[in-house]
């Protein structure tokens, strides 16, 4: 028997690049939306990895057992998020010159997965032509939040309350600069209007 939750048909299927799980809040915003089940979303074992080096590299006090920690717990938590692109999707992209050729695993996740959108601060790496040839949607995690807060207003404030309550004595206002810094600048804007807030500067 399958026990697998089902998941809407008009939930949007998302790849996650390493760029937008990288900042803390930018990824419990999206883990968290993948909860309330507004998104599906879906990274490969290359953009985990990809994630947990720049953290490492970047980050003080973060060595690889944490590292190693945060990809268990969320894979773990998202046991279905985990895509390993096909070596059919790898050659299908042959045919196109990208900006970056090691964005190639990221959509090849996509066509595994069958996502809609490919989410990513990293637009340019991501031709326009070649999404619309795919049948793939590219957003920054500050467009695909401003989109689910059009769509699914309460359900994004509760995922800021929750955001904000994994965070050790953060408040709506810290969590909004935090936001913002990640390059979700509009997204705190928005956010900070409907709870009522100083835009956060």
């Amino acid at each position: 028997m399958n026990l697998s939750p089902v998941v809407p048909t008009d939930v949007r299927i998302v790849v996650a690049d390493a760029n937008v799980l990288y900042p803390r809040v930018v990824r419990d915003y999206l883990l968290i939306a993948a909860e309330h089940e507004i998104i599906q979303v879906h990274w490969s074992p290359q953009i985990l990895t990809d994630m947990a080096d720049h953290l490492v590299a970047n980050r003080y006090n973060f060595d690889r057992a944490a590292a190693e920690r945060l990809t268990s717990a969320m894979t773990r938590t998202f046991p279905d998020a985990l895509i390993t692109p096909q070596p059919e999707h790898f050659a299908h992209l042959e045919q196109y010159t990208l900006p970056d050729d090691d964005d190639r695993d990221v959509m090849a996740t996509a066509l595994t997965c069958e996502a809609d959108i490919i989410c990513t601060d990293n637009i340019k790496h991501f031709p326009i032509r070649v999404m619309d040839d795919l049948g793939l949607t590219v957003m920054t995690a500050d467009t695909l939040f401003l989109l689910l807060m059009d769509e699914y207003l309460p359900q994004m404030i509760d995922i800021h309350r929750t955001t904000v309550a994994h965070f050790r004595g953060a408040t709506d206002a810290s969590t909004l600069i935090a936001l913002q810094k990640a390059g979700a600048r509009i997204t705190a804007h928005r956010m900070a209007q409907e709870l009522g807030l100083d835009t956060p500067t």
